[in-house]
This record gives structure tokens, C-alpha cells and sequence, in this order.
């Protein structure tokens, strides 16, 4: 797994090092978001409580979902596994999250979340690139 460039013309030689890096600090930044959640009851109960006065149904049980699923998405594109369906799935959550939550804080507060459906989209159509467990398995960043 070397770090060498395509035989493509300029920076998009170096397309696969640049999805890793996305994809490391995205997946990175989706751990440590949903980390203080899993290691803290109390946590889980405040978030619970967030998604409860946003109008979600059932928080008490969509809450440990919504945790467990950023950081599956977290754990996913660090490795670069299942990424194309990962990042669907990241693109759903936080589209969710701007429709219930973000789009009525303006678009500085959505800015994040915004970010995070754009990583999800790219990933599931570009793939996890050549440095990634997809492509130990035949998968293919085209």
C-alpha cells in the first residue's frame, strides 16, 4: 500500500491519498462525536431528551440508534469498509438532522451537518479509494 502516484496528469494523481485523508478525519470526527454519548448513561439521557423536544418519536429509543449509527459511520470510514453504503446512510442521518433540527438554527449552525451529507454523498459515489479495506476486497473506487 504505497503511496505512490497514478499514472493520471497533476494532483489527481493523488486522488486515493486525498479520499483517505477525508475519510480518516470525517470518520475521526463521527467517533469522537458519538463517543461521549456511549460512555456516559447520562449522556445518552440528555441527547434522548434533545431529540425529544426537536419532535423526534420515541428518543429513548431513536437516540442510542442515532449514536450508534455515527459512530458505525465513524468506525466504517476509517477503515474504508462498506464505505459506498456508509456513506449513504451518513447522508440520510445528517439530512435528517438539518430537517428536524438544523435548518431552523440558520445555515452557520447547518454548516456542519451540511458538510457531513456532502462527505457521505462523495464516499458513496466515489468509494473508499485504494487505501481502504474495500479495495482489499475487490471493491473498486469506479
Amino acid at each position: 500500500m504505497a503511496f505512490r502516484r497514478n499514472r493520471t496528469v497533476g494532483l489527481a494523481g493523488y486522488s486515493d491519498a486525498a479520499l483517505l485523508l477525508a475519510r480518516l478525519v470525517v470518520g475521526a470526527f463521527l467517533i469522537w462525536g458519538a463517543w461521549d454519548n456511549i460512555q456516559s448513561a447520562a449522556r445518552m439521557a440528555e441527547f434522548a431528551r434533545f431529540l425529544g423536544a426537536h419532535g423526534f418519536p420515541e428518543p429513548r429509543w431513536l437516540a442510542p440508534v442515532s449514536v450508534w449509527a455515527q459512530f458505525a459511520c465513524g468506525v466504517s470510514f476509517v477503515l474504508g469498509l462498506a464505505t459506498r453504503w456508509t456513506g449513504l446512510l451518513c447522508a440520510i442521518h445528517f439530512a435528517v438532522a438539518i430537517a428536524m433540527v438544523d435548518a431552523r438554527l440558520g445555515i452557520r449552525a447547518a454548516f456542519p451537518a451540511t458538510s457531513l451529507i456532502l462527505f457521505g454523498l462523495l464516499f458513496a459515489t466515489l468509494g473508499a479509494g485504494r487505501y481502504a479495506v474495500d479495495a482489499m476486497f475487490g471493491g473498486s473506487r469506479r
